[in-house]
């Protein structure tokens, strides 16, 4: 079936709209060409300029990029910054981290979960609770740290969250794997906020500098809480979300 406008709407932002949901939900995966302005003003009855526009305008948000030899890209948009990121990333990409960034675990262990952590997470103060630290690179410059935090009773089903080795399909892939659980939705909070000493030295800033600090809940289709977690990236490091309106 051809494509239909819906004339409320502006048509680029229709088309973009469309294009946008193709990638977000990882139909249309990191490398794969999107269609060109000629190709777009041919298949929606629109004109080359507004064609144009909507590359321009899928360019802008950081989801595609010209290639040479390749025409128009889909590629990453949001660094890695928080679990949400990951989660849609691992969907949408096949990756966690985009191509010119990677993470290292600076630990991963079995600890006593704090009151703020046992809080998000459901279960009591000073419980069982995974914790797994890393911090992520552009080249060898730091550019995000976080923490994830997974209720301890997953340490029997999902040995490999208490390992610092990289888990390639992301945690969340590999807790629905052997447990069972499906990744529903998220809520994220984020302020500007000024950089610790533990910051400064993951970062590589000054204590004291701007930093964006978030946190974010990911709960499962049971509505219970996956994962909780913490992160701090460093200054001038765009993020993108994507929320649907009813």
């Amino acid at each position: 079936m051809a494509p239909q406008l819906n004339r409320p709407d502006p048509p680029y932002l229709q088309i973009v709209d469309h294009l946008r949901r193709q990638i977000m939900s990882g139909e249309l995966r990191e490398g794969d060409r999107v269609p060109t302005g000629r190709q777009i003003a041919q298949e929606w009855g629109v004109a080359i300029a507004t064609a144009t526009k909507v590359i321009t305008t899928l360019r802008s948000e950081g989801l595609v990029d010209a290639s040479p030899g390749r025409g128009t890209v889909v590629k990453t948009a949001a660094a890695s910054h928080s679990p949400t990121d990951r989660a849609v990333a691992i969907r949408r990409t096949g990756r966690i981290y985009p191509p010119d960034e990677h993470a290292k675990i600076k630990s991963a262990a079995l600890v006593d979960a704090p009151e703020h952590v046992a809080d998000a997470l459901g279960i009591e103060a000073g419980a069982p609770a995974i914790r797994r630290q890393r911090v992520t690179y552009r080249g060898d410059q730091p550019v995000s740290a976080s923490t994830s935090w997974f209720d301890g009773q997953l340490a029997e089903l999902a040995p490999r969250l208490l390992q610092t080795e990289r888990i390639l399909q992301g945690t969340f892939g590999y807790i629905e794997e052997v447990a069972g659980s499906t990744i529903k939705t998220s809520r994220e909070q984020s302020a500007a906020s000024a950089a610790t000493e533990q910051d400064a030295q993951d970062l590589r800033v000054p204590v004291g500098s701007p930093v964006l600090r978030g946190r974010n809940w990911i709960y499962d289709s049971d509505g219970l809480v996956l994962e909780y977690g913490e992160y701090v990236s460093a200054p001038e490091r765009w993020q993108s979300y994507e929320f649907e309106i009813n």
